[in-house]
Parts: structure tokens; sequence; C-alpha cells
């Protein structure tokens, strides 16, 4: 082929590739074309121009690419800083209406066990309810929490809980009544627990011991929830978008908040593993643990999106 011809063919082609791009999969399609181009034109035409020409965009989207993965290692950081509470604040709504009905199948459980005692065992099962009934003969009414190794209780709850809240978030395909239905079954739970020690003048020592780590815990259960409604919700709302678009958006929404909810777990585990056994740790310390954890969430699930959502709205007026 004559250097003009090859020039002609591929001209316009190099000329769009000077145009930015931060998609790392189109940096390295042009790259690698570049780089045949490359070879190319030093094989059948080294004295040229063009050679230099290719040569010097190829070392721009080379540069290009060395740059951002230089930024890889601070992606982590702006993804929990700034990506992850605007998707937040954008799905505050669904997130607000996931709390909601778990505090009414709480509400739904605690009543219902309130008024016939036999509930609280259809729920909770009678072996557990005959555990705890002898522990509280015996004066020690949270003693289950002692009955593990500490490490092993760390992996058996770490475990149990992931799984929960994972079946939690994936039901919500089924247009988020599988969601609802985890909701339901654990706001039941909880809630017949709670009445369980209520009914035995063991209220508010309950809630001092037991939501040391259940803060945490029932906290990411509520956020599994709404990343399920989430996904659920772009099924049956698609609003300017197909379908499947829709869902795939909804479902990357989801994993993003689920992603956030993992470790919160793993602090809430550890908690029960290793904290929550010393009953009979001072109230203060309790309150501390307890009160410091319902901060954080409340902080970064709540107000913390609201700021960055602010400050990005701010950014884009000073830039317009």
């Amino acid at each position: 082929m004559r250097e003009g011809q090859f020039i002609k063919q591929n001209k316009e082609r190099w000329d769009s590739y000077l145009e930015n791009t931060e998609d790392p999969d189109e940096l390295a399609k042009r790259f690698t074309c570049l780089v045949d181009d490359l070879g190319y034109a030093k094989t059948h035409y080294p004295f040229s121009k063009i050679v230099k020409y290719i040569n010097g965009i190829a070392a721009g989207i080379y540069l290009s690419i060395y740059r951002n993965k230089k930024e890889k290692s601070s992606r982590l950081l702006g993804f929990f800083l700034k990506e992850l509470p605007l998707i937040l604040y954008r799905n505050r709504k669904v997130l607000r209406f996931a709390l909601i009905f778990f505090i009414a199948f709480m509400l739904i459980g605690a009543f219902s066990s309130w008024q016939d005692p036999r509930f609280i065992r259809s729920i909770l099962g009678d072996e557990y309810v005959n555990m705890t009934e002898e522990n509280m003969a015996k004066g020690d009414p949270f003693g289950v929490y002692k009955q593990e190794n500490e490490f092993v209780m760390f992996l058996l709850i770490a475990w149990n809980n992931i799984k929960i809240s994972l079946m939690c978030f994936t039901l919500g395909i089924f247009c988020s009544i599988g969601t609802l239905w985890v909701l339901f079954n654990n706001g039941l739970m909880l809630g017949s627990f709670e009445q369980m020690f209520f009914a035995h003048g063991l209220g508010f020592r309950s809630v001092l011991v037991v939501f040391i780590h259940g803060t945490l815990e029932i906290s990411a259960i509520i956020l599994s929830g709404g990343a399920g409604m989430i996904m659920g919700n772009s099924i049956l709302f698609p609003k300017t978008y197909s379908r499947i678009d829709s869902l795939k958006r909804g479902a990357k929404d989801g994993v993003k908040v689920m992603i956030s909810v993992v470790p919160v777990l793993a602090v809430a585990a550890f908690f029960e593993g290793y904290i929550t056994r010393h009953t009979e740790m001072p109230v203060p310390l309790s309150l501390f643990i307890l009160l410091g954890s319902l901060a954080f969430i409340l902080w970064y699930y709540v107000i913390y999106p609201r700021m960055v959502f602010a400050r990005t709205k701010a950014k884009e007026k000073a830039g317009a």
C-alpha cells in the first residue's frame, strides 16, 4: 500500500484517538490498534513523518493508561467517599421504606408475642426459647452468647449474617417481594426476641447487651433490604429506560450498597463474638459502643450522603 493511501485510510481514526476518554477498555483498544499501525509504518515507511505522528499518539495513550493505573489505588477511597454516598442519596427514599417496613414487621412481632406468648415459640423455636428460659432461671439470661469460643462464634455469625444479607438482596430480583419476605421474617424474629425479655423484666438490659452488636447487624439487614428493593424497583419502575437497562442500573447500585454492608456485618460479628459475651460490663461502656455504632450508621448512611450531594451540586453550579 502506498503511504498516501495508508494515511487517507487511517487518518480519521487516528484523529479520533486524540479525543480524551477515561474508559480503560477503549484506551486499550486504541493503543493496540496504534501499535499495529506503528509497526506497519516502520516496516514500509521507516523515514516518514507518519511514524512520528502515530508514535506520538500512542505515547500519549500509554501515559494515560499509566496514569489511570496509578489512580486505581485511590479509586477505593473515592468509592466510599463520593460514589457510594451519592448512590445512597439518590436512593434515600427506597432505603427509608426498607427501614419503615422493618420497624413495622418488628412491631408486629412484638405485639403478637405480647398478645400470645406461644407466638414467640412459633417464631424462635421451642429449643431456643427453652434454653433462654433456663438461662434466665440460672440468673444468666444472655448465656447463649457465651457458649462458643470467641473466634469460632465470630466466624459462624459473620458467615450466617452475610448469607442472610445476600439473600435479602438477591431475592429483590422478584420485584422486591423476596426482599420484603426476608425483612418480614427478621423483623418478626427481632420483635418476638425483645418481647420475650421485656415480658421477664429484662427489656432494658437486653437492649444494652444485644444491641452492642445488634445496632450494626440490624442496620446491615435493613441496608441489604434497601439494596434488594433498589434492584426490584428498577424492574417495576424503569422510567425512561428499557426494563433490562433499568435492571442493570438497579442491580449495579444495589451491589455497591452491599459492598459497604459486608464490613459492617464483619464488625457486628466481631462485637457479638468477643464483646457481647461480657454481659456484666459497665452500662456507660455498653452505651458508648451502642451509641457509637448508631452514630456511625446515621452519619455515613444518612447525613454524609446529603453533604456529598450538596457539595457536588455546589461544584456543578460553580463550574457552570
